[in-house]
C-alpha cells in the first residue's frame, strides 16, 4: 500500500500545480522606514529645516522644491546649501544645519495638526513583537530627529536599534548598520533570507537589496504600488493591513 503523500506533496495533481496560497515567509527581523511607512508628520521635518536656514542664514529654503522622499538628512543639508545658498558649505556649517533642524524639530513635530500613525501600524507592530519578531528602523533621519517623529506616536517603545541617516548619508549603508546592529541585538547575526525591510520608496528598495535583504513596498507615501513593483520591491502591496508577508 502506497505511503501518504507528505504536506509538501499533498498540494500535488496530475498537471503539478502549485498551491493557489504560497506559505508566507519565515521572518525573523523585519526594519521599518519611518516617514512615508511608519507615520506621517504633516510636513514637520520641512517646517523644522526652513526655520533652521531661516535662523542660520536669513533664507527661506522650501524643502520641497529641493528634496525627494527617502533622502538622508545629510543630503537634504547639502542640497539645500547648494542649490539654496549656491555653495556647498563647509563640513562645520552642514553640521551646524543639521544641529538647528533638530533643535526646531520637536515643537514642529508638536504643533503639527497632519501628524499621523499609517494606518494599521499600531495594529502590527504589538502583533510582530508578540510574535518574537526583532522590530528595527531603517531611515535617512539622523537617529535622535528619528526618535522625536516616534515619540509623538509613541512607537518609540517597539525599536531598540536600527540604522541611520546619523550612520551614513548612503541608504544602503545605514540599511547593514541596522542589519548589524539587529545581529547585535539578537545575540547572533540575523540571517539574510530572515530578514526584511518596509520602505514607502525605490531608494528603500535599492537600498534593502543592496544591504541583502528583501524589501515590502508600501504604497503609503508618494508611491504607488506599480511604482513600488515597478522598483523591484519583493511584495508591493497598498498598506501593512493586507498582504503583509508575515
Amino acid at each position: 500500500m502506497p505511503s501518504e503523500p507528505g504536506p509538501a506533496a499533498s498540494w500535488r495533481h496530475a498537471d503539478d500545480r502549485p498551491p493557489l496560497y504560497a506559505p508566507r515567509a519565515l521572518i525573523e527581523a523585519v526594519l521599518f522606514d519611518i516617514d512615508g511607512t511608519l507615520l506621517h508628520t504633516g510636513g514637520a521635518g520641512a517646517v523644522a529645516w526652513q526655520r533652521a536656514f531661516l535662523e542660520l542664514y536669513g533664507v527661506e529654503a522650501n524643502i520641497a522644491e529641493h528634496t525627494h522622499a527617502g533622502m538622508t538628512d545629510p543630503e537634504i543639508a547639502e542640497i539645500v546649501f547648494r542649490e539654496v545658498l549656491d555653495r556647498d558649505g563647509s563640513e562645520t556649517e552642514r553640521a551646524e544645519a543639521v544641529g538647528c533642524y533638530l533643535g526646531h524639530l520637536a515643537d514642529a513635530v508638536a504643533e503639527s495638526e497632519g501628524y499621523r500613525v499609517i494606518a494599521g501600524i499600531e495594529e502590527i507592530l504589538p502583533r510582530l513583537a508578540e510574535q518574537g519578531v526583532l522590530l528595527g528602523i531603517v531611515t535617512g533621519n539622523i537617529e535622535p530627529a528619528a526618535r522625536i517623529k516616534l515619540e509623538r506616536g509613541d512607537l518609540n517603545r517597539y525599536f531598540s536599534f536600527g540604522g541611520f541617516g546619523s550612520d551614513s548619508r548612503d541608504r544602503t549603508e545605514l540599511t547593514r548598520k541596522a542589519v548589524e546592529r539587529g545581529g547585535e541585538a539578537a545575540g547572533a547575526p540575523l540571517d539574510p533570507e530572515k530578514t526584511i525591510a518596509v520602505g514607502d520608496t525605490p531608494r528603500d528598495v535599492l537600498a534593502g537589496h543592496g544591504a541583502g535583504i528583501k524589501v515590502v513596498g508600501v504604497a503609503t507615501g508618494a508611491y504607488s504600488v506599480a511604482e513600488q513593483r515597478q522598483a523591484g520591491a519583493d511584495w508591493a502591496i497598498a498598506d501593512v493591513t493586507r498582504d503583509f508577508p508575515i
